[in-house]
């Protein structure tokens, strides 16, 4: 039997509601259906159904097609799988928004560590060098400068959290991210131009985060490298800086040794 063609509406198979209102394609179900001017239309929600209702006029199309949201990639990958490059070339090929999401938050917390955190950026402070003759005179002045501007940047918890996620990987509480991720949806300029969101969601918690707030990506990339690739590509950098930090190392060995002859003198 054939069966009779249905009629759906502006929106296809989307809800009209989110479009509108949020400005993103949430696929509607059938138990949450509507029929309007001989159209039918899916919601994502009852609730949202009976906003439609109330006043479908203003969610359907009038004079010219509903618009549709720009588009919106999360690119995913392990370090070193050429996220970022990635992103930038397809950024600048397509038009739209490049967001590290690392380097967002080292950014938001910048102000206060006044340098980047993590464990790629704790070694340049390790084994830091001795004080040469010429620092002599001000160490004790700077020292104490210092420790009271030290003193007076507290972290918010907010920035905490932030900071615990950076140098040691710990989850980032949902109300955190509810003041981060849901403004590159639903705030001007990334929701009329689109962005690629590069690291997130990296757990499946941040994943399930997403879905849960409806902020459903249109593309989400996986960047699958092979562990050897990703030796090749980050070991002679790392080695490199490795044999320079200790060349100087041994330089500023040789300049103490001649200020303790010095000051023997």
């Amino acid at each position: 039997v054939k069966q009779k063609k249905r009629h759906m509406g502006d929106t296809k198979h989307f809800c009209p509601v989110s479009l509108k209102e949020h400005f993103v394609l949430h696929p509607g179900l059938q138990e949450h259906a509507a029929k309007y001017k001989e159209n039918i239309y899916y919601f994502s929600t009852s609730e949202y159904r009976d906003k439609f209702l109330k006043n479908p006029e203003e969610y359907v199309a009038h004079n010219e097609p509903i618009q549709a949201p720009p588009l919106r990639v999360c690119l995913l990958g392990t370090h070193g799988a050429g996220k970022t490059t990635c992103a930038r070339r397809i950024a600048d090929k397509l038009g739209i928004f490049h967001i590290q999401f690392e380097e967002y938050l080292q950014e938001l917390i910048l102000p206060k560590t006044r340098k980047k955190v993590g464990p790629q950026f704790d070694e340049e402070d390790d084994n830091k060098m001795p004080i040469l003759l010429e620092e002599l005179e001000d160490f004790s002045q700077t020292q104490t400068e210092t420790e009271k501007s030290k003193q007076e940047e507290v972290l918010t918890d907010e920035e905490e959290a932030i900071k615990a996620n950076l140098v040691d990987s710990k989850e980032l509480p949902p109300e955190l991210l509810d003041n981060i991720v849901p403004d590159w949806w639903k705030k001007e300029p990334f929701r009329s131009t689109g962005f690629i969101l590069d690291g997130f969601p990296r757990t499946v918690d941040e994943a399930r985060y997403l879905s849960e707030r409806g902020l459903c990506p249109d593309v989400a990339v996986y960047i699958q490298v092979e562990d050897s690739d990703i030796l090749d590509r980050l070991f002679p950098p790392r080695l490199k800086k490795w044999k320079d930090k200790r060349q100087k190392k041994k330089e500023y060995k040789m300049k103490l040794k001649d200020l303790k002859a010095k000051m023997r003198v």
